[in-house]
Parts: structure tokens; sequence; C-alpha cells
């Protein structure tokens, strides 16, 4: 429910609306309505929703994971994660011409930073990452035919992996977790 509009303003939004056209309702039936525009089951469960979308003060509530891939060649670093990999380009930054670079790249709720700067990743570093949908990843990388990596499926107790090594010897290992696991 976060970013949605509040439910008590909807359901008091409803009743004066209704309340224009002479049709009165109690204020607990326009919060079941809502809760029902809301796809939820009845108030209640708006209600305990409301109640943990709200962020307490001595609660944390991590948003992203972006790991940062040491790289040491732009024109690689593109040619695997955007052409490859299919990720989108985000972002660039330069601290001025002739400096490193640094990049935000992305697909599907996965971001990676991409780095040239001494010190802010070691090269051959591993990314595990959870997904949906490896099986059609994986026959997409492979219908790319990409000559510097042939990824396959491994069937590990924990789930189906593949992993990929980009240019600078980084690995990504995409899995999808078995329902046992």
């Amino acid at each position: 429910m976060r970013g949605a509009p509040d439910p008590k303003t909807m359901a008091r939004a409803l009743r004066a609306s209704l309340s224009q056209r002479r049709i009165d309702i109690s204020h607990s039936a326009a919060l079941e309505i809502v809760a029902a525009q809301l796809g939820l089951e009845n108030w209640n469960v708006a209600a305990a929703e409301m109640k943990n979308a709200k962020l307490q003060p001595d609660e944390v509530r991590f948003k992203r994971t972006s790991p940062i891939m040491r790289i040491f060649d732009e024109a690689k670093a593109k040619e695997f994660y955007l052409g490859f990999l299919g990720f989108a380009l985000d972002w660039e930054h330069r601290f001025g011409d002739g400096f490193p670079l640094y990049a935000q790249v992305s697909r599907s709720g996965l971001t990676l930073h991409l780095s040239e700067h001494h010190g802010d990743a070691s090269p051959g570093s591993t990314t595990f990452v959870t997904l949906e949908g490896v099986r059609g990843y994986q026959q997409e990388l492979a219908g790319k035919n990409y000559t510097y990596g042939k990824p396959a499926l491994e069937d590990q107790p924990w789930g189906l992996m593949m992993t990929v090594t980009d240019p600078f010897n980084n690995r990504i290992r995409f899995c999808e977790e078995k329902p046992d696991a």
C-alpha cells in the first residue's frame, strides 16, 4: 500500500461523494468498500497493512542492494552488461575528462554499479542473485551467441542456477530457488 492514498481519506471522500448524491453509508461501510477497492479481504486486513507500511523509529527497511562490479574497459563492460545481459544504462558519472567511469545498469529490478575506480571493488568477486525465470533468461542469453560465454543451467540442491562471468572475471550467479529449499 506504499505510495497509495490513505484508505481512511479515501473512505471519507467516498462518503462525501455519495452524500452529494443523497446516498448515506456509515464510515465503517465506506472503509470496507475502500478495502475491497484495494484488493484486500476486509478493513481489518487493510488496517494491518497500513500499520506494517509505516516505518517505526527503530526499524530498518532495506530498499535495494547494488553490488559494485570492478571493470577496466568501458566498451567491454557495455558489450557484456548492456549487449549480452540485456541491462539498461541508467546513468554514468565521471569527475571530469579522463577520469574513471562509475555507472549504474539495471534490468527487471536488479541494479548493478560498474566502476573503473581503484578500490571500489575487487575484480573476481561473485554476486548471487535470486530471480524467477532463470530458464528463459538462459535461453535468451544462449540465443545471443556471445563469443566469450555460453552460460548453462546447473541443478543445485538450493535451486536452478546459471553463472555468467564478465570480461573482468566478476561472476554473477543467477538462481531460481527451489520451492522446498
